[in-house]
């Protein structure tokens, strides 16, 4: 077992990384001790793991909250569904929160537990590569909106992230792939190194090998650990974290949240994001070449929908980083250095939206 800690003074808790976890009765005594748990997951997680989380936690009150699956369903009805039963089962401010599924389940279960009582512990059990390398970890809640992605939600950091790679031998490979994106995205920002082993690497990530998936794994959660503990609420450099996020949130709103896997719209984002960087003349080309590469041989989309250029710059005009009409975006300097920055020209984002989304009367 693999362990990392996210440093945050009174807040720090601990990343554990490996196989049977979910298993290890040991193990979650140390965290969830004699408390009343509200166990919420998916349709389709719930059948394959939870029974094991239930024997790993015999003798404990256990009331499930079991959701439907898929992005579509990340929104208020969701995060009601979970609060009536909380309301349902008494549960008070003792009470913990276990989080077993996908980013969704993780994002929805959290922002419950941030909003119950003011405020409950959560424990992420997350189910999928998306999951265990970037949003179980740092404290972002959130669900969504019509009107964009994750713009209702609160920083609450859980009680610890528990990364169970035996979940991963269910995963279907499209979510598997979708999971690499946000690895890459790691390797982008701030580490040339991981970028440069997946490039050496990467069929064996696919094949589940796993020495390569720990790797991988503990590789981008150490990235984003050391990013958090640096600025938990997002008011500096976290913002690197969004490489590729805000060409991503506007192509999943803009073809109906769950069209696209959130993985899949990130590595477009980091296609978009490396085209532009180019454009503007910080990214050599050779460099936007290795990524879209890379890219490709992951199984990932590097063509976005044809939605328009004025619907996917009115889409991304709702991103949280916009400051005074300005889309903010995160752009790269070079392969493992990322910046934040309006500072590009307009014409310049105008002509890379307009080549790959197409005009709006196309």
């Amino acid at each position: 077992m693999e362990r990392l800690t996210v440093e945050l003074g009174a807040r720090s808790y601990p990343i554990l990384i490996g196989p049977g976890l979910l298993a290890d009765g040991g193990l979650f005594s140390s965290h969830v001790g004699t408390r009343d748990l509200l166990l919420v997951s998916n349709e389709t997680v719930a059948p394959l793991w939870a029974p094991r989380l239930r024997a790993a936690l015999a003798g404990a009150r256990i009331v499930e909250c079991i959701l439907p699956d898929g992005e579509a369903h990340k929104g208020l009805p969701a995060w009601s569904r979970i609060i009536d039963t909380l309301a349902e089962a008494r549960m008070n401010r003792d009470c913990l929160i276990l989080a077993l599924g996908g980013g969704v389940i993780g994002d929805v279960a959290g922002f419950a537990a941030a909003c119950w009582q003011r405020g409950v512990d959560f424990i992420q059990l997350p189910t999928t590569l998306l999951a265990q390398v970037d949003s179980a970890v740092g404290g972002k809640t959130a669900i969504n909106h019509p009107s964009g992605k994750n713009l209702i939600g609160a920083f609450h950091q859980p009680r610890a992230v528990l990364a169970d790679t035996d979940t991963l031998t269910t995963l279907p490979e499209r979510q598997l792939r979708a999971g690499l994106a946000e690895v890459i995205k790691c390797g982008l920002i701030r580490d040339a190194g991981l970028f440069a082993w997946l490039e050496d690497n990467v069929e064996a990530v696919i094949d589940r090998d796993p020495q390569a998936l720990v790797f991988a794994i503990r590789s981008a959660c150490e990235c984003k650990a050391a990013i958090v503990a640096a600025d938990e609420h997002e008011r500096g450099e976290r913002a690197l974290l969004n490489l590729g996020h805000t060409f991503a949130h506007a192509i999943e709103t803009g073809t109906g949240h769950g069209t696209w896997l959130h993985g899949e719209a990130v590595a477009m984002g980091l296609d978009l994001a490396a085209q532009l960087s180019a454009r503007v003349g910080w990214l050599g080309i050779p460099e936007a070449a290795r990524i879209r590469a890379l890219l490709v041989r992951a199984g990932l989309p590097v063509e976005p929908p044809r939605m328009g250029a004025a619907r996917a710059f009115g889409l991304m005009s709702m991103d949280k980083k916009v400051r005074e009409g300005r889309i903010r975006l995160v752009l790269l300097e070079r392969i493992g250095l990322a910046v934040c920055t309006n500072e590009y020209p307009a014409e310049a984002l105008q002509t890379v939206l307009e080549d790959r989304f197409g005009d709006a009367g196309r």
